[in-house]
């Protein structure tokens, strides 16, 4: 490699790739008319933003190397748990209603509102990674080993929350219950909670040596539409409408951020829709 790319450049081959990658995204979407994959390629892109951006630097150094494998491990695990949970169940209610107001439209309308629109999320999210890899120094620094706690907390959180739940919705039992057990027992959302967690461990890592610092904006995001947006509120809406005790759960458990819960909960745990 003769030398390392101009930050500029970088940014804007990333976001070249980006858009190849949510045209072929939708391209596929629209040959098996499913605009569900989009959410199974979240996790993946930012994994082909991380490993491009290794391979245009030359810089050598902890960052380098600890982004684009803690980023491959979060990306790959929550593509693939997306993948075995969504596929062959059809389309995610939200792109069906979607596709359903668009009528003929809706092809050009999902590659703008669904599939550009989070290309460009993501490119924007993934600027720790490319600005941290991009400017790597040799030396390790106290950053490293908090970024890298607080990655290994979240992605327990998120990975264990989400096999505890796929266990509990795969047993019959569980019909009509709320599920208030494992991790679940200390936050109504642990993989949400985990998933923001492994987002500040990420700019943490990034800024190890300073650089960059603005970019906190990324895990600020990320935690907003985990909380306010796309994650929390948007699925409780549904839950305390539709699932019997979910409120006495609500009172006793914390939303987000992992605690005792304030009662006993009850025996019994039910469905918890993800």
């Amino acid at each position: 490699m003769a030398g390392t790319m101009s930050l500029t450049n970088l940014l804007l081959l990333n976001f070249s790739v980006v858009s190849g990658l949510m045209v072929a995204t939708w391209l596929i979407s629209l040959a098996i008319k499913n605009v569900s994959i989009v959410d199974i390629g979240w996790g993946l892109g930012f994994v082909v933003i991380a490993w491009t951006t290794f391979a245009t630097t030359c810089e050598e150094g902890p960052s380098r190397w600890l982004l684009p494998v803690m980023t491959t491990l979060w990306g790959v695990r929550l593509s693939g748990h997306l993948a075995v949970r969504n596929l062959g169940k059809g389309e995610d209610k939200r792109y069906a209603e979607m596709r359903s107001r668009r009528g003929p439209r809706f092809a050009f309308t999902s590659l703008v509102i669904v599939f550009g629109l989070q290309g460009v999320v993501m490119w924007l999210v993934a600027l720790p990674l490319q600005i941290g890899i991009h400017g790597a120094e040799s030396n390790w620094e106290w950053a490293h080993g908090l970024g890298l706690l607080l990655w290994s907390t979240g992605f327990f959180f998120e990975a264990v929350g989400d096999a505890q739940l796929a266990r509990f919705l795969s047993d019959p039992d569980s019909a009509g219950r709320v599920l208030n057990r494992g991790l679940w027992r200390y936050t109504r959302h642990p993989n949400y909670f985990g998933d923001s967690l492994v987002w500040w461990g990420l700019w943490l890592t990034s800024v190890a040596h300073g650089p960059g610092l603005w970019t906190v904006v990324s895990p600020l995001v990320m935690t907003f539409c985990l909380v306010r947006f796309s994650g929390v509120r948007l699925l409780e809406r549904s839950l305390v409408q539709t699932r019997s005790g979910y409120e006495d759960y609500v009172r006793e458990t914390n939303a987000f951020f992992p605690w005792f819960p304030r009662t006993s909960t009850a025996a019994d745990h039910s469905t918890k829709a993800d």
